[in-house]
């Protein structure tokens, strides 16, 4: 078990910072990245507010250190869960057990999927119980529920996730069907991260494979994000590109210790996925880990609902919009492979077509994001064509 991932002891190889910005990086890893907002002036002498976890807990076995890191917080009187109907068991009653063991009031809500009916209903929750914290446990729609349902409401979020499969552990941003936008929406950051790989490592291993296609995703979304900037001059942050980078190399480079029921692969997921969280909180968007990609998994998903996993998606987006950035896309398709994720329309269990009709309509998923796809407009034709030279579609 370990607080601070093993991910952030290569911060000597990141680009010069700004004094104050290597003063807030330093503050925030060495004092257990405790919650702070601070104002900073950044390289555009744009205005930054950063809002970052103040407690993240890795390992076997943490489950047991959640009802200390709430009081370690202050939140000991009461608490509403938001889980599932199968994570309720997994990992939920046991989360309400030790919290109530420790003499607070828990409550728990039950979803089944992000919509936002769901997030409506647990804010009328709140608004009735009035707890101090909401606790998202469950995988990605729990925790995407619980974030923005909370932060609509003023209340504090702590995230317990039980997949690795996608940067929404840890990202301030979270995905809700019904809010007319396809895509994600800015949030709050988890005041508070426990991972346990011992929960997690159950799942299957899809979802943590999925995780793979989040993070190489990051390749492209951070040359979207440069793009942008020197197009558009758009705010770019140096750190948060790098940070996300980071996070794309280190499971590029250790693809093949992530396998089922690997826990050394598990936790190196799980650390780069949080720091990708990191870095959206850094930048204030979540342009460092969401481009071109993400759009085509957007668009996919409109196409072809019942497709893949959103990680699944993003990495087979990954390689083709590598692809157009000539960038070693094989490379990029060779980790996927080797970590067991899709890097086809058939493995992604979708129809050719529908891969071609995503890429054709990414670009019009969320118009005021710059991306590569604005400058190379695909057709038909050539959305087909992109699509058969990386072997997506045969």
């Amino acid at each position: 078990m370990y607080i601070i991932s093993d991910v952030f002891k290569n911060i000597s190889k990141l680009p010069p910072l700004l004094p104050i910005l290597y003063f807030l990086l330093v503050r925030t890893l060495k004092l257990n990245m405790e919650l702070f907002i601070i104002s900073v002036i950044a390289l555009t002498m744009q205005l930054h507010r950063m809002q970052l976890p103040r407690e993240v807990v890795v390992g076997n076995e943490t489950l047991p250190l959640l009802s200390e890191i709430c009081k370690k917080l202050g939140f000991c009187e009461s608490a509403l869960v938001v889980t599932g109907p199968d994570t309720q068991s997994i990992a939920g009653r046991r989360v309400i057990d030790l919290l109530s063991d420790k003499g607070m009031d828990v409550d728990v809500f039950v979803v089944k999927s992000s919509t936002l009916w769901e997030v409506r209903a647990v804010e009328e929750k709140i608004k009735d119980l009035k707890p101090q914290v909401v606790l998202g446990v469950g995988g990605g729609t729990k925790i995407d529920v619980a974030k923005l349902s909370s932060t609509r409401q003023g209340i504090a979020f702590i995230s317990v996730p039980t997949t690795a499969s996608h940067d929404g552990i840890a990202s301030p941003v979270a995905a809700i069907k019904g809010l007319k936008k396809p895509y994600s929406v800015m949030a709050q950051s988890p005041m508070a991260i426990v991972a346990d790989t011992d929960i997690i490592i159950r799942s299957d291993y899809r979802f943590t494979a999925s995780g793979c296609g989040d993070l190489v995703s990051k390749f492209t979304s951070v040359r979207d994000w440069e793009l942008a900037y020197k197009v558009k001059n758009e705010y770019y942050g140096e750190y948060a590109a790098s940070l996300a980078l980071m996070s794309a190399r280190l499971v590029t480079k250790n693809a093949d210790v992530i396998k089922p029921g690997a826990e050394e692969g598990l936790r190196l997921v799980l650390e780069a996925l949080i720091s990708c969280g990191v870095a959206m909180s850094i930048a204030g968007s979540s342009k460092p880990c969401s481009g071109s990609e993400h759009l085509f998994s957007h668009s996919l998903d409109l196409v072809e609902p019942n497709g893949g996993l959103h990680g699944e998606q993003c990495g087979v987006g990954t390689i083709m919009i590598a692809y157009l950035y000539d960038i070693d896309w094989k490379g990029i398709k060779d980790t996927l492979q080797r970590a067991g994720a899709p890097t086809t329309a058939e493995e992604l269990g979708v129809e050719p077509e529908s891969i071609v009709k995503a890429l054709v309509q990414a670009c019009t998923i969320r118009p005021e994001r710059y991306t590569i796809l604005n400058t190379k407009k695909l057709d038909y034709a050539s959305a087909k064509k992109l699509a058969k030279v990386t072997s997506v579609i045969s």
